[in-house]
């Protein structure tokens, strides 16, 4: 109560100072004008010239008096608006963050409506954007799966501040897939080889020509060295007396899975009919 009380006389106390200094100003302002307009010898040019002078250094005057007399109010008050300010930003952060992360993406152009995306495990694709976040169509479930699971997922557009995306629809029309095969060492791998590399040249001749002529120019847009799209394979050995196939090739944006599928059947079919002529007796 008593430090209110002193608050208050304090108030008054600089605002009956202040008036007292506001009216000595006004009167100084009124005797500078009298005493210029009754200089005859002026020319009416050097006459406006000192009443703008002393209009703007009585201003100044003014200005510079009103901050001395309520300098420790003044303080109080910065004080109290950085506490806001701070108060504000924290409760806040979340939605700043966010709002950083839609200036990162249109800056960047990570991605657009209607592209597939992976960012925090999740992929679908983009079916809304907003400068708070992004809803996807989810694709999946897990890596390996390429179907729509039914649900939809919305980021916070912050995930983009500290976390990597991968944009799958980045080269466009056609992207390279890889098919991870394991294998064991017992069984023939040079023929597991010949015969998914014959199932993956037969699954993706219909658009082979198509998806070199894309990757081509796609490199030449970007000034790069052109994605081969022959598919092929690479072998891994992960642990003793296993390896992986590693098929990579190239897929229609989307169809990923349902070509990978039918690569996988068409591969253990000959697998099969090869096992049964390797395993019969003559």
């Amino acid at each position: 109560m008593e430090f209110f009380e002193r608050s208050v006389g304090t108030i008054l106390a600089n605002s009956l100072i202040s008036l007292v200094f506001l009216a000595a100003v006004i009167g100084l302002r009124m005797l500078v004008l009298r005493k210029v307009l009754h200089r005859e010898e002026l020319t009416p040019e050097a006459r406006r010239r000192w009443i703008v002078n002393s209009r703007n250094a009585i201003l100044m005057v003014l200005l510079v008096g009103l901050v001395f007399i309520w300098a420790n109010e003044l303080f109080t008050l910065a004080v109290s608006l950085v506490a806001i300010a701070a108060a504000l930003v924290i409760a806040t952060k979340e939605l700043i963050l966010c709002f950083s992360g839609a200036v990162l993406r249109a800056g960047s152009k990570a991605f657009s409506l209607g592209d597939l995306i992976e960012i925090g495990g999740v992929r679908g694709d983009v079916v809304d954007i907003n400068i708070f976040a992004a809803t996807l169509r989810e694709v999946g479930p897990g890596k390996g799966s390429h179907q729509y699971t039914g649900r939809s997922v919305t980021i916070p557009n912050s995930m983009l501040l500290n976390m990597p995306l991968v944009n799958h629809s980045y080269m466009g029309d056609y992207l390279v897939h890889v098919v991870t095969i394991p294998w064991n060492l017992d069984n023939d791998w040079t023929q597991a080889e010949r015969l998914l590399l014959e199932a993956a040249d037969a699954e993706c001749a219909l658009f082979l020509e198509e998806a070199r002529v894309h990757m081509s120019r796609l490199a030449s847009q970007q000034g790069l060295e052109p994605i081969s799209v022959e598919p092929r394979v690479t072998v891994e050995m992960p642990e003793p007396n296993r390896i992986q196939l590693l098929l990579r090739i190239p897929a229609p944006v989307r169809r990923q899975s349902r070509l990978e599928q039918a690569i996988l059947r068409r591969f253990l079919a000959s697998w099969a009919e090869y096992r049964k002529k390797t395993e019969s007796p003559p």
